[in-house]
């Protein structure tokens, strides 16, 4: 069977080069920079609203609009900018990408005006699905077909970083100084980072015109439908509960724990990325069920009323276990299913990726108000059993039983 990949034919020489040659750390970790800069950039509003709004004179939901708006700019940019700028060299549009994020956000720092500051955020969505669309591609052409998994395991290391103390940190200077010193403080590792690249990131063409496959047809390469679909779900399902887990943690008594219970979240996360880098180039199938089954488990747990924190703690462990590699596991699988075609299947997941952000945050909220608190593991739950079957049945394509990854 022929399989594609957006890296370039070797001849046998220079594959055995390819094969000794080792991760760029450097390089990677860069891009590790990036995707903690986008992931903390989006969340960022989500510990600072009452400074926030107050600032800008409108009310703290108005407010919690600013993380909305980032997700929108993504989701309806990320396809047409891909393709528009399918032909740049990669190193010219991740600079560009990150160039933009420096700037929204010292215009979110500097603004007093609420449309203004929505303005900047959306602008930064745009940022967001141009540098999201472009990381993981970027991260496999680093490496040798047979570390290809470890590298974008170490690029999106930045994901639970960003989640578990990224924010955290962001509000404790929020709080400590203002609002705006965080944001500026992310323009300041933004323009180190832009040095950074410039200095340590290889360069890469384009893809030429008579290359690249339109964006519908994607859709029609065998395994790419399922992975986009396990992707919306999953993403749904991890968001619905994440967004409002200040409010479940409160409702069983551990409001005031809610920083520790996210650090927990985040350390076991941090340990699936690990095992998912290790093992991901011949077990992407075998981690993928495990992934939806242990968030599954966790979200069973947490759906049993009990009052026992060690519960809780445990379940949000197996939750951190289960989603932590998860953008690793679904990015690899999507340019493996996507081949030639690995850009515009990455910008379709990075589209339904945040269309499931917002969906996770407005699901929640019409859950919270008809049903409370209790809906939302079940909620999970529900979500995931499809996902489930999916992954199971895509052996052939999507989720394949052995990972191929060669040049055709």
């Amino acid at each position: 069977m022929r399989t594609h990949s957006t890296e370039p034919v070797r001849t046998a020489g220079s594959d055995i080069e390819v094969k000794d040659r080792k991760l760029p750390l450097p390089a990677l970790l860069a891009l590790a920079t990036a995707v903690f800069i986008t992931s903390l950039t989006e969340t960022l509003p989500a510990g600072l609203l009452p400074a926030m709004s107050a600032d800008l004179g409108v009310s703290e939901s108005a407010t919690g609009q600013t993380v909305t708006i980032y997700a929108i700019g993504t989701a309806l940019t990320a396809i047409p900018l891909t393709a528009a700028t399918a032909g740049w060299r990669r190193k010219r549009l991740l600079l560009t990408a990150m160039t933009g994020f420096a700037v929204a956000n010292t215009v979110t720092a500097l603004s007093a005006s609420y449309p203004l500051t929505m303005v900047a955020r959306f602008a930064a969505g745009v940022a967001a699905g141009l540098a999201w669309a472009l990381l993981a591609g970027y991260a496999r052409r680093m490496a040798p077909v047979h570390l290809q998994g470890k590298a974008i395991a170490i690029a999106m290391a930045g994901i639970p970083i960003a989640l578990s103390m990224g924010v955290p940190a962001g509000t404790f200077i929020g709080k400590a100084v203002n609002w705006q010193v965080a944001f500026l403080l992310m323009t300041g590792l933004t323009v180190v980072l832009l040095v950074w690249i410039t200095a340590a990131v290889p360069d890469y063409p384009g893809q030429r015109a008579e290359g690249r496959t339109p964006m519908p047809r994607t859709l029609t390469i065998p395994g790419v439908t399922a992975v986009l679909f396990v992707t919306l779900v999953f993403v749904l399902a991890h968001t619905i509960l994440y967004t409002y887990i200040a409010t479940f943690l409160d409702h069983l008594g551990m409001g005031g724990s809610t920083d520790l219970v996210l650090l927990v979240f985040g350390a076991a996360s941090l340990v699936s990325i690990w095992i998912v880098g290790v093992h991901i180039n011949r077990r992407l199938r075998t981690l993928t069920i495990a992934s939806a089954f242990l968030v599954a488990v966790a979200a069973a747990i947490l759906a049993v009323p009990a009052d026992s924190p060690a519960l809780v703690y445990a379940a949000v462990t197996l939750w951190g276990l289960g989603w932590g590699g998860a953008p690793t596991l679904l990015q690899t699988a999507v340019g493996d299913a996507g081949g030639e075609a690995a850009d515009a299947a990455q910008a379709m997941l990075v589209t339904l990726w945040n269309v499931a952000m917002a969906g996770g945050g407005a699901v929640g909220g019409i859950l919270l108000g008809l049903l409370g608190t209790t809906s939302f593991p079940w909620s999970v739950l529900a979500l995931l059993l499809p996902v489930l079957v999916v992954v199971i049945a895509a052996r052939a394509h999507g989720f394949p039983a052995k990972r191929v990854s060669t040049t055709s």
